[in-house]
């Protein structure tokens, strides 16, 4: 005698739509954007420590001097796989690498953020293309 043989099929199909659930909002949780504020954007001037190429998603890991300090930034970027698409490849970031990030920064203020764009050291500009741009600033009123 098999383990469902003594259920029901209704309870079958319970369990299944109820395991099905539990596999669709982890992912949807894991896809979420909500902890970034997309409404802001910050530009970090740093050395890189890691670059993590790594799925889900890659990392950049930033030093960024501030004053007689180092902060620790933690970019998070799209998947390799994508990346891949968009130009990126795997040596692009090397440890010691100076460059400059913009981030949506962390809605709870810890030194992290959504990558926006990167200027590499010789000066050549890496933006996301999935994220949305912000429009150009209007100029000052006279």
């Amino acid at each position: 005698m098999s383990f469902l043989s003594g259920m029901t099929t209704r309870t079958v199909r319970a369990a299944a739509l109820a395991a099905a659930l539990i596999v669709t909002g982890s992912a949807v949780a894991h896809h979420s954007f909500a902890m970034f504020d997309r409404d802001k954007e910050v530009t970090l001037n740093g050395t890189v420590r890691e670059f993590q190429w790594t799925n889900p998603h890659a990392f950049i890991e930033i030093e960024v001097a501030d004053g007689a300090k180092v902060e620790k930034w933690s970019v998070e970027m799209n998947s390799p796989n994508n990346l891949t698409r968009q130009g990126w490849k795997s040596s692009m970031l090397k440890t010691g690498d100076k460059v400059s990030v913009t981030l949506n920064p962390l809605r709870d203020g810890k030194k992290g953020g959504l990558f926006v764009a990167i200027t590499l050291a010789d000066g050549k500009v890496i933006k996301d293309p999935t994220n949305r741009q912000r429009p150009p600033p209007e100029p000052p009123k006279s």
